[in-house]
């Protein structure tokens, strides 16, 4: 996934803009990402993907999804039309 990519497909909140929200409030819990940004507040499908990016930071780690755009935009299709989620584990691979 590309930087500007959105991360948060309803609300259109991008990689980019999630890292420099990180970088420079060191949120103590991924929902404060919610409440700022408003991501992850729509059909949810993000809210683990959030936790995962927020784990990442709070490891030193450069916040990232190892998954394609277009990847990860199928995956919450297949989501939003079945309610069904990836492992928890790999939310990175949203189609599995």
């Amino acid at each position: 996934m590309k930087p500007d990519d959105d991360v948060c497909l309803c609300f259109h909140v991008s990689l980019r803009k999630i890292r420099a929200y990180l970088k420079r409030e060191d949120p103590p819990v991924a929902s404060l990402i919610s409440e700022c940004l408003g991501a992850g507040t729509g059909c949810q499908w993000c809210v683990p993907i959030l936790k995962k990016l927020h784990a990442q930071h709070k490891a030193g780690e450069v916040p990232e999804l190892g998954v394609s755009a277009e990847r990860y935009a199928t995956g919450r299709s297949a989501y939003r039309a079945t309610g069904d989620r990836p492992d928890e584990d790999q939310p990175e691979n949203p189609a599995n």
